[in-house]
């Protein structure tokens, strides 16, 4: 059996050795690395699955290393980091991260994201136009929404915010993401027409939009469908 293979990123050598403890306690084959360029060498060396990724490196901010493994690789890149500033985070997701924790963290939460990110990458995307997803059915060729085999009236615009969601099933969505896909580059940062249309959208398919069983806010974050 052929197990995922994790890369660490992370110059505290405790936190390494600790994620490397939970990591080969799980059943994962990994690699952990201190520095950006041991990062690049090992990515070159190996077949990574996922990276888990501090920001705070010696010798590369981690950021700059996002911006170069998403120049030529979509693994998964979960960031562990100590930074914990709203437009930081965010503008983490938007240069291609596909999760933000932050330190400290809870080791179990950890190996959930690892999980979450892996599914993320594998998942085969069905030949039938129809996701059925518990009591919500979304049929792409016929842009018909069901839930529990109701017919849900969407505007186009809650269509095509659904859409963007269940094509990045279980990752998180930043807000500026989702402005630049519905509204296009030139729309600005002003977040209060995606939150109407998010709050629009979650009373028409969410049982309880307090309670959310499908779309999850990330506080600080953005959104995310959940897997």
């Amino acid at each position: 059996m052929i197990m995922d293979h994790v890369l660490i990123v992370e110059d505290d050598m405790k936190i390494n050795a600790y994620i490397q403890f939970l990591l080969k306690s799980n059943g994962y084959q990994y690699t952990g690395v201190a520095s950006a360029k041991e990062a690049y060498e090992a990515l070159i060396a190996t077949s990574i699955d996922v990276i888990i990724l501090d920001l705070g490196l010696p010798d590369e901010d981690g950021t700059q290393v996002m911006r170069q493994i998403r120049s030529w690789s979509d693994v998964p890149i979960l960031v562990v980091s100590a930074r914990n500033h709203e437009m930081e985070k965010v503008s983490v997701l938007d240069l291609g991260a596909d999760d933000y924790m932050t330190k400290p963290f809870s080791g179990q939460e950890l190996l959930a994201r690892v999980r979450l990110a892996l599914r993320h990458r594998y998942r085969e995307h069905p030949t039938d136009p129809v996701v059925q997803i518990k009591e919500l059915s979304v049929d792409r060729d016929k842009k018909l929404v069901k839930r529990a085999g109701v017919a849900l009236h969407l505007t186009e615009m809650e269509y095509r915010l659904l859409d963007t969601l269940l094509q990045n099933q279980g990752k998180v969505l930043s807000s500026q993401y989702l402005i630049r896909e519905l509204w296009g580059m030139n729309y600005g940062p002003d977040t209060q027409a995606l939150r109407r249309l998010m709050a629009n959208l979650r009373r028409k398919i969410e049982k309880d939009p307090a309670i959310p069983e499908f779309i999850i806010t990330e506080i600080g974050l953005g959104y995310r469908f959940l897997d």
